[in-house]
């Protein structure tokens, strides 16, 4: 019970939850040179259990509708392999949503109204991501939605816990993580395009075909290199430089999925996004620290 529940948790993809608040909290360090790690505890916490209900549900949701099965490239899920049943799997995910919306309630109590305006809506799109009327991962939405959440609203989501400020900086880090969030969305999809386009998946990468969805991790990944770019201009050297920090995994991660037809092969990649994910993560923090 407990391995099946750890594999569902899908444990290599919280780095899209937990590098987001260490930007934030450090930005807030760059700024005002406080953090109060209580509120960046709650934070990470809520984050944290927010991403794990979101892969149970989307366990449970695309067992519904058929897009796990026996010919899946991706790793096992427990749903469609009977580790666990559907029963079990959504009131996990339940659970987990009320452990977010106690580190949630914590957070509203500290910082305001605001935290309901951000939880509300997350907690909505842990099951609408793959459920509900409107399935963002299913009409192509997911990327935009990574970039927005995973990105923009949770990094500035913690530097306003942090500073009660939502400062233009944190604008554009979230625009930067969640690009970088969004690379681990468009691999995963482009692994599974073709299984994907039998059970009406309509991602970018069924939209716009092979070619189309590696054209989307190429944008990706250079726009979020470019980023350096804004910070430089907006006088921020550290974090132009703290943002190279990408290179070493971005361009094998170019290398391999431009050359290669997606396959099972593309799990590794993914795996190099996420490490890329918490490379650059470490590299803002430390300039934070040191600059």
């Amino acid at each position: 019970m407990i391995q099946s529940c750890v594999l569902a948790a899908r444990p290599k993809t919280l780095p899209a939850a937990i590098v987001p608040v260490v930007l934030g909290c450090s930005l807030a360090w760059e700024l005002e040179g406080v953090v109060d790690f209580g509120l960046a505890f709650a934070t990470l916490m809520g984050a944290i259990w927010i991403q794990i209900a979101t892969n149970f549900f989307n366990d449970a949701i695309d067992n519904d509708k058929g897009a796990d099965n026996e010919r899946r490239l991706g790793p096992m899920r427990v749903t469609s392999s009977g580790l666990l049943s559907r029963g079990q799997v959504y009131l996990i995910a339940g659970l987990c949503l009320s452990i977010a919306t106690f580190f949630g309630v914590w957070l509203y109590l500290a910082c305001g109204w605001q935290i309901i305006a951000i939880g509300l809506p997350s907690l909505y799109l842990c099951y609408g991501y793959t459920g509900g009327p409107v399935p963002l991962a299913y009409r192509g939405l997911g990327e935009l939605f990574v970039v927005g959440f995973f990105g923009v609203i949770a990094v500035s989501g913690t530097v306003f816990v942090q500073l009660g400020t939502w400062p233009p900086e944190a604008m554009v880090l979230g625009v930067q993580a969640g690009l970088l969030s969004a690379v681990l969305i468009s691999i995963n999809n482009l692994r599974d395009a073709k299984e994907d386009v039998l059970h009406g998946k309509r991602t970018l990468a069924v939209k716009l075909g092979v070619s189309g969805g590696k054209a989307i991790i190429v944008i990706e990944l250079v726009a979020a290199l470019a980023m350096g770019l804004v910070w430089w201009s907006m006088g921020y050297a550290c974090y132009a430089l703290a943002s190279l920090a990408i290179v070493p995994l971005m361009l094998p991660i170019l290398y391999k999925v431009l050359r290669e037809e997606p396959s099972a092969k593309f799990n590794a990649y993914l795996a190099l996004g996420g490490m890329q994910l918490l490379l650059f993560g470490v590299a803002f923090a430390v300039a934070s620290i040191i600059e």
